[in-house]
């Protein structure tokens, strides 16, 4: 981060009257008399209220947002919206008004207020399992080299300009991105890009945005647990091309999900197939039609055909296909987004390492193996890695990886499965417990990584990820690769409700620095 962004809030927000608000959006308004009140700003955590705001109250997994009405009141909360449910939680002297679903209406209410500030970007939203946050990045690089200023938010940070931030996760709440969305103007933007989870899209945290452009990278097995099946996950994706969340589309179909979602999308849709020689080629908007993966931090290069037949030779900074992949759909999509074809593909070309995505923390040389850190979190990301690293790995490639707690169960025997079988070294330790006993989900890891290797060769469990690390180091030759995996660039780690300040780029640098043991 190279400084702090601020306030997410505009300086000079609208100020707007919540019997308004009602007549416009059709509430009914309860308890105190709403005549003459004004607000200026929308926020769904009490913890975030400032004088003058308007507070949404909506049901929570565990407890209704009402019942911290009373504390967004006293911190200067004028108004609350939310359901009948949370009616009585709300102080008597407090105007509410009432919906039946509060939640879907945070993000319209929020871009009421602040006089839709999405109208006023050049706005590109993308959404898929894997390649989110590389995609997102690389659309912002080409943005940047058309507009004397650009916002990016997503998994890593919220970054208007120069100034950045940590951000809380892959999509802000819908009053948050509003207010970012209006920051980003005030602050002289003229386009902005974020990515969109599955989560955000099932909770509406990007309804009252209308995107000019949204992209699709592929769906594969994850947050099974909040969505129930892959068709569920698949819904929801699919929510972001609708004709009230963007105008236009670019999905890459190089798997059948996005081939059914180019098929039922009820937006316009450009496809882009990025295989070379696969089927869908043939029926492409664009094609990938030449690939050469780059090894050892070179990164690739392609040729990219156009819907008229032209073929253009563009680049992917970071190695593998699956950034191929990336590459090909960013310059499509910052295409559409209104960048000159020729000036995406030089940005995207030249786009900067991306925090926790193949990041290069030590180079080879000195006696030290190379050692990478990826945020490869899901069965199939893990696959791309470990097959992207094998080409740049004169000797052995070891891995130090694990599973998250509180989430998709079922992955964490593909996992072990998947490294005991790329890999040849394995370190398998804890991503983010959360609720669940570490140890059990480490269990549940090396059960897959048994029916690769019933003995457990070259196996090792370490109950710390940064001994983990230092671990893998000390197992490692000068001519190996260490890769961590699952965490990229998370600043913290959670642990039995924790959140410790831990990231495993720190923990490389930090055994540089202090040297180590030789291999063993």
């Amino acid at each position: 981060m190279t400084s702090p962004l601020g306030r997410l809030r505009p300086e000079r927000p609208p100020v707007r009257r919540v019997e308004d608000l009602a007549a416009d959006l059709d509430l009914v308004t309860v308890g105190a008399p709403a005549a003459g009140l004004t607000f200026t700003g929308v926020t769904m955590s009490s913890t975030d209220v400032e004088p003058g705001d308007l507070f949404v109250a909506v049901p929570g997994l565990k407890v209704h947002g009402a019942r911290f009405a009373a504390d967004a009141v006293a911190r200067g909360a004028v108004a609350v919206l939310t359901d009948d449910d949370g009616v009585a939680a709300v102080p008597p002297d407090v105007p509410v008004l009432v919906a039946h679903d509060p939640r879907s209406l945070a993000g319209p209410v929020a871009s009421w207020a602040l006089g839709n500030p999405a109208s006023r970007l050049v706005t590109v939203g993308v959404t898929g399992t894997n390649g989110k946050t590389t995609t997102t990045y690389f659309v912002d690089a080409a943005l940047r080299a058309h507009h004397a200023r650009t916002a990016v938010l997503g998994t890593v940070e919220l970054r208007i300009g120069d100034d950045a931030v940590e951000s809380p996760r892959t999509t802000v709440e819908a009053p948050v991105l509003q207010a970012l969305l209006a920051v980003a103007h005030e602050r002289g933007a003229g386009a902005l890009t974020t990515e969109v989870s599955s989560h955000a899209l099932a909770l509406g945290r990007v309804l009252g945005t209308r995107f000019d452009v949204v992209g699709f990278t592929n769906l594969q097995r994850d947050h099974l647990d909040f969505h129930g099946d892959m068709e569920g996950y698949f819904r929801d994706k699919a929510r972001l091309f609708a004709p009230e969340q963007a105008r236009r589309g670019v999905v890459v179909v190089d798997d059948a999900w996005g081939r059914r979602l180019a098929e039922e999308a009820a937006i316009p849709v450009e496809t882009v197939s990025t295989h070379v020689g696969a089927p869908e080629a043939a029926g492409a908007t664009w094609a990938v039609v030449e690939a050469d993966v780059g090894l050892d931090g070179v990164g690739s290069r392609f040729v990219l055909r156009g819907p008229d037949g032209a073929r253009h030779v563009a680049h992917s900074p970071l190695p593998g296909l699956v950034n191929v992949s990336n590459a090909a759909l960013a310059i499509v999509l910052a295409h559409a987004a209104g960048v000159p074809l020729a000036t995406a593909i030089e940005a995207v070309g030249g786009a900067h390492a991306i925090p926790g995505r193949m990041e290069r923390v030590v180079e080879r040389g000195d006696g030290w193996p190379l050692c990478l850190v990826d945020y490869a979190h899901t069965p199939d990301a893990l696959v791309l890695a470990l097959e992207a690293v094998r080409p740049i790995t004169p000797g052995r490639l070891v891995i130090v990886f694990g599973s998250d707690g509180d989430r998709d169960r079922g992955k964490r025997p593909i996992m072990g499965e998947i490294a005991a079988r790329l890999a040849d070294v394995l370190v398998v330790t804890d991503e983010n417990p959360r609720s669940e006993d570490p140890a059990s989900v480490r269990a549940a890891i090396l059960a897959g990584v048994r029916d690769v290797r019933p003995d457990l060769a070259d196996v090792h469990e370490a109950t710390s990820r940064a001994q983990a690390i230092r671990d893998a180091l000390r197992l490692a030759g000068p001519d190996d690769t260490v890769i961590v995996t699952g965490k990229g660039h998370e600043p913290t780690q959670e642990i039995a409700g924790v959140f410790h300040r831990y990231n495993d780029r720190d923990v490389f640098l930090a055994a540089r620095a202090e040297g180590r043991e030789q291999p063993a």
